[in-house]
């Protein structure tokens, strides 16, 4: 190991997820925590809004002093509106299987537990989910699926991601499948572009080598180089959205915020983009699974701060919070940097349907947050953001670099608004209750006219009152 070097453009997992250079890193951060003039210097840096580098935050992960801390989430949520205004996208996660052969030991779906009930969805049982999921008014969704190459081949997923697309139930649509399977080849991955999903998803669990063998004992997941080199696998076949993120509790949070943005920096260096989403779940009591065994356990005030220095570090990247998070978790994460939530989710193979067996006893992990959608968006509405059901930009091809790019030049106000306004419309007219379409025709009256194109906002006005009487998919 100490004769590898660190290359941020390598192939090679321990080349670009280097640990000499995390941990280098990570002093780093500790023996700059109270330098003031640096750390000004760093978020002088970050309130340009073209990123910081893995090194300057590692030193904002460390900061002690309050008065830096409230700039770091000053500087967050100001970068956070800049680009993203007051959008929040909703999706909902779809377990297919809970079949699993991998050892991990913080997953109930661990080949060894024998207390899960074991499930794998048929078609007709994906249907009836699909059309529940619908009928609550989501249109974008997470496959989830355990590692089993029996029970859940690529065969499964594509055909699942077929039956998906085909549903289309009174109003409701699935206009955009997401996929979060285990790692797997540059074939595979190229038969799931041509399938139309829309984002590769994988977490890296953590990215501490030593720490992932020891989670990982046993199975296909237990081949770290393998599983961190997906994302460049899913990228050579063709797939340019991709989603990372840690399962924070498992090991040193300071090391996988490092990993993290090494991971987007290395994509980025190789392939000209980083990636389009983080995911930062933390560990949640499960079936046999107790977050106390594991000591790395990350507080809520610790969950902001890694929530704001990874959105200074990697501004144009959308990030994810679950229903893992409380209510006032997520609220805490709004506020600083994230822009996609869960809403009304199961982590159970067939929790959406009435009438599939075992489904409540089969979950994946215990639900923090479980308001319905509908008061989700209520909730959002009144914290003053804009709930988007939007899947345009993958439908319209604006993905990878070319959605960065229209992100990076400050134009995604003329399509992401508008077509939030009108997704928001859609669930208004189709799904919400009284008082969420008073509250969402309240929001859509006040963001509309400020839509900055004049053109743009005539068009939007026009799909808006289309909508109303019935009409439905317009985007920009």
């Amino acid at each position: 190991m100490s004769n590898i070097k660190y290359d941020v453009k390598s192939e090679h997992a321990a080349e670009f997820i280097h640990d000499g250079e995390i941990r280098a890193t990570l002093e780093y951060g500790r023996e700059h925590r109270n330098d003031l003039a640096l750390i000004d210097e760093i978020l002088s840096k970050a309130e340009e809004g073209k990123g910081i580098s893995h090194r300057e935050a590692a030193v904002l992960i460390e900061v002690e002093d309050k008065e830096v801390e409230e700039r770091i989430f000053a500087i967050a949520r100001k970068l956070k509106e800049r680009i993203y205004g007051n959008r929040i996208v909703m999706f909902a996660p779809l377990y297919l299987s809970n079949y699993c052969v991998n050892g991990c030991v913080y997953c109930p779906y661990h080949a060894k537990n024998r207390t899960i009930p074991r499930r794998k969805l048929t078609q007709e049982e994906i249907r009836r989910e699909v059309i529940a999921l619908q009928d609550m008014g989501h249109k974008r969704l997470a496959l989830e699926t355990g590692e089993h190459p029996l029970q859940s081949p690529i065969e499964y997923v594509l055909e699942s991601i077929d039956t998906i697309y085909s549903i289309h139930h009174k109003n409701g649509a699935i206009r955009r499948v997401n996929v979060n399977i285990a790692a797997t080849t540059v074939e595979n991955y190229t038969k799931l572009k041509d399938a139309g999903i829309g984002t590769y998803i994988l977490f890296e669990e953590t990215y501490d080598r030593e720490a992932y063998e020891r989670l990982h004992p046993t199975g296909p997941k237990s081949d770290w180089a393998y599983h961190t080199e997906a994302m460049d696998r899913a990228m050579l076949g063709g797939i340019d959205d991709v989603g990372v993120g840690a399962l924070f509790g498992l090991s040193n949070y300071r090391y996988d915020v490092v990993g993290i943005l090494m991971h987007a920096e290395h994509l980025e260096a190789r392939f000209g983009v980083g990636p389009h989403t983080i995911s930062v779940p933390r560990i949640r009591p499960a079936d046999d699974i107790d977050p106390k065994d594991f000591p790395d356990a990350v507080t809520d005030e610790v969950f902001r701060r890694i929530v704001a220095v990874l959105r200074i570090a990697v501004p144009y990247t959308g990030m994810i919070v679950s229903t893992r998070e409380s209510k006032r978790c997520r609220e805490l994460a709004l506020d600083v940097g994230v822009s996609q939530l869960s809403g009304g989710s199961k982590t159970s193979v067939g929790g959406y349907a009435e009438g599939i067996e075992d489904a409540e006893d089969s979950a994946q992990f215990d639900i923090s947050d479980n308001r319905t959608l509908d008061e989700i968006i209520a909730w959002l509405l009144e914290l003053g953001y804009l709930p988007s059901f939007c899947t345009a930009c993958y439908r319209e091809g604006r993905t990878g670099d070319r959605f960065m790019s229209l992100a990076k030049r400050g134009l995604i106000g003329n399509c992401c608004a508008p077509n939030a306004l009108m997704t928001l419309a859609e669930y208004l007219e189709d799904y919400a209750s009284p008082r969420v379409k008073l509250l969402g025709k309240q929001m859509i009256a006040s963001q509309t006219p400020i839509i900055p194109s004049e053109k743009v906002r005539q068009i939007t006005e026009r799909n808006l009152e289309a909508i109303v009487n019935g009409k439905r998919d317009f985007r920009f």
